[in-house]
């Protein structure tokens, strides 16, 4: 598959949030819309051959790419944000951090019994949250067909975390 041009737009910076960190910055990314047409046409690629019947977009650059990857599948998007910041009853769930834990809501009527569901982030890392995202989805009766990432961190060994999920990303680091 050819080279995205996405992926010579992404800015490295060293030390942040924290020293030792390489911060993968995908802002330029963003300010190309031929870019962003070209993710969201892979990631529909991907999809179509999964038949989801939602898109699962998880807090805060799921919401980036997962949004106009459900429109431009004709699909409903559903949120996944961090704890208290959806408006109405949501179930929770937690996932591991390096110090911690940290929870992640759904609205309780975002999936309904049966439906299909495919996970749009921008970044495989752990692969905490979207396990807690999958775990949601089935809290509530669906099932996960996909996963779709613009970036993969090998060396976290995301996919692991996720199982037997069907993941894709277009760019690995």
């Amino acid at each position: 598959m050819p080279r995205l041009i996405a992926e010579s737009l992404i800015r490295d910076i060293p030390d942040f949030p924290q020293p030792g960190i390489l911060f993968r910055d995908i802002t330029p990314v963003l300010a190309n819309p031929q870019a962003v047409a070209e993710i969201i046409e892979r990631f529909a690629n991907f999809a179509s051959a999964r038949k989801p019947d939602v898109v699962v977009g998880i807090e805060s650059r799921g919401f980036i790419f997962g949004m106009p990857l459900a429109m431009h599948l004709n699909l409903p998007f559903v949120p996944v944000r961090k704890a208290g910041k959806l408006p109405w009853k949501c179930i929770k769930e937690e996932y591991a951090l390096e110090y911690g834990v940290n929870s992640m809501e759904m609205h309780s009527d975002a999936i309904a019994p049966g439906q299909l569901a495919l996970i749009v982030d921008d970044l495989l890392a752990t692969g905490g949250t979207a396990a807690a995202a999958s775990r949601l989805v089935k809290r509530l009766g669906g099932s996960v067909v996909g996963c779709c990432f613009l970036i993969e961190l090998k060396d976290l060994k995301g996919r692991d975390t996720l199982g037997d999920l069907d993941v894709q990303t277009l760019i690995a680091y």
